[in-house]
């Protein structure tokens, strides 16, 4: 599949990696652009530079409502990139309540289906494309610092290959892109080196263009999968030191 000439729908994508999506489908001659955000006039504000081929699109995935509407209101889409995101820095045990876990497992896995399951009809009504599930190394390695985030992850990567099969005779191919450490708001707490969002767009049109089922988008990503397939428990170890540190 070629990205030249196809019409795309970003969650998320007035800043961050969705914004490295746009630019990249801009770039690759997308002809035109959905950009999703909660707000409204973040949306236009990201649309405004590109008003010829990219339109706003008031959009919040966790509301059924507002993904209805998307839906019904961009019916010529052929890519859909679920890429908005929630991480609240809590760990499962260490949150003072559920609402953090709600939130990232409502956004990253729930509302990740919503919109596959909204947009798979578009999809296929267009003759076929393919929809990019944004996901994270946390989607394969349980990270607890990451305590709602990366459980929400490791559904959403299990989602896409459900997804996957399902809409394979839609002639509706499913990416997961499993993302690293990037220079983006999300990971500003991480002092490790971090990989651009525009390269992790570039990753995803890989992933298009190639109908790849699950891409690792960067250095980061591609190091903990390695570490995982050559040892996984010390993996894993590593992951919990800090909190079994707290706990002596």
């Amino acid at each position: 599949m070629e990205i030249e000439g196809q019409v795309a729908l970003v969650t998320g994508g007035n800043r961050g990696i969705g914004e490295g999506f746009v630019d990249e489908l801009l770039a690759q001659g997308a002809r035109r652009i959905y950009v999703g955000a909660r707000s409204i006039d973040d949306a236009r504000a990201a649309a405004a530079r590109a008003p010829d081929r990219l339109a706003p699109l008031e959009l919040d995935v966790t509301r059924e409502d507002q993904v209805a509407a998307a839906a019904r209101d961009c019916p010529d889409v052929t890519i859909l990139i679920n890429n908005a995101g929630a991480f609240r820095m809590q760990s499962l045990m260490g949150a003072p309540d559920l609402s953090d876990l709600r939130a990232e497992i409502e956004t990253n896995y729930i509302g990740l289906v919503a919109m596959c399951r909204a947009f798979a009809p578009v999809i296929r009504d267009n003759k076929g494309g393919a929809i990019v599930n944004v996901l994270s190394a946390g989607g394969i390695v349980a990270v607890p610092s990451m305590g709602g985030y990366s459980p929400s992850k490791f559904a959403g990567r299990a989602a896409s290959t459900c997804l996957r099969a399902e809409l394979a005779p839609w002639n509706i191919h499913v990416s997961a892109l499993i993302v690293g450490s990037v220079d983006t708001r999300m990971a500003s707490h991480v002092t490790r080196a971090k990989s651009a969002p525009r390269d992790i767009a570039k990753a995803g049109m890989v992933a298009i263009r190639h109908r790849i089922d699950e891409h690792d988008t960067d250095p980061h990503a591609i190091e903990v999968r390695a570490f995982l397939a050559r040892d996984a428990h010390g993996l894993a170890q590593s992951m919990a030191r800090p909190f079994l540190a707290q706990q002596d």
